[in-house]
């Protein structure tokens, strides 16, 4: 499976709305649209580094790299080739 795709899965499988319609590009804000809240961060936190073998630093804990799949695999992208 694709980066992107499993980003997708695993955000899809935590949304804290539970509409069928919900729907989001790989861009959108997803805190903005409110599918997802700080409980989700520390989720998608966790997943991040036992699934990719990586460590997030403070630094990186900036609402901006975890707000959109894009984001998300960027800095999973950035901490494996460091």
């Amino acid at each position: 499976m694709v980066l992107k795709e499993k980003i997708r899965e695993f955000i899809e499988s935590n949304l804290i709305v539970f509409d069928d319609e919900a729907k989001f590009t790989d861009t959108d804000n997803i805190f903005a649209l409110g599918y997802v809240n700080s409980l989700f961060a520390m989720k998608i936190l966790n997943y991040i580094e036992k699934n990719f073998a990586i460590t997030i630093e403070n630094d990186d804990l900036d609402l901006k790299n975890f707000s959109s799949i894009d984001n998300i695999v960027c800095l999973i992208e950035r901490k494996t080739k460091a």
